[in-house]
């Protein structure tokens, strides 16, 4: 198996870690294998888009959403460190309005799916990091939406100590109290 899996304290939210093969030249990993990840995690999932950005440290995406065509996103970084969260939007949920985070960089090479019905976001921690997303369907901007990334409500614990940088549509996250919800 090329990478193994680990679940979250939300067990549908899954790390995974590949195989890296280093030497004095550098490494190599295969970082996505349709049959693998399959026989790996019990998935059958397509990816139809693939997404990348790069951020400066303290830059905060998220928490995004899309409230029709769910996405489920396989994401990493391949340069630079960030901290990565996930929320539970599904109301019918045991983990409904939880959250789980996971450091993921350019050099610990982990994973992270996030399925669909939940919001997904990050914090830079590095002086920059460039981050990549395999989705599962495409960007419709009328059904995106944005969860406040500090509700109280929420709890999210993130790693930093300094007001991060937001996009305005981040700015103007909603609260989960008043979120669009999945069922």
């Amino acid at each position: 198996m090329p990478y193994t899996v680990t679940p979250t304290a939300i067990p549908d939210v899954l790390v995974l870690t590949p195989k890296v093969f280093g030497d004095a030249r550098g490494f190599f990993f295969e970082s996505y294998n349709a049959r693998d990840f399959r026989e790996a995690t019990g998935l059958d999932v397509s990816f139809v888009q693939d997404n990348h950005s790069k951020s400066v440290k303290g830059v905060l995406r998220g928490l995004h959403y899309q409230i029709q065509n769910a996405q489920g996103k396989l994401v990493r970084a391949v340069q630079g460190s960030v901290f990565d969260v996930v929320v539970d939007l599904r109301k019918s949920s045991p983990t409904f309005g939880r959250w789980v985070g996971e450091v993921l960089s350019a050099e610990n090479h982990k994973q992270l799916w996030v399925p669909p019905g939940f919001a997904h976001g990050f914090v830079v921690l590095s002086e920059t990091a460039e981050f990549l997303y395999k989705t599962t369907d495409y960007w419709y901007p009328a059904h995106e939406r944005s969860l406040l990334w500090s509700d109280p409500a929420i709890g999210i614990q993130w790693p930093i100590d300094f007001e991060p940088q937001l996009a305005a549509k981040d700015a103007a996250g909603v609260p989960l109290q008043t979120a669009d919800l999945f069922d």
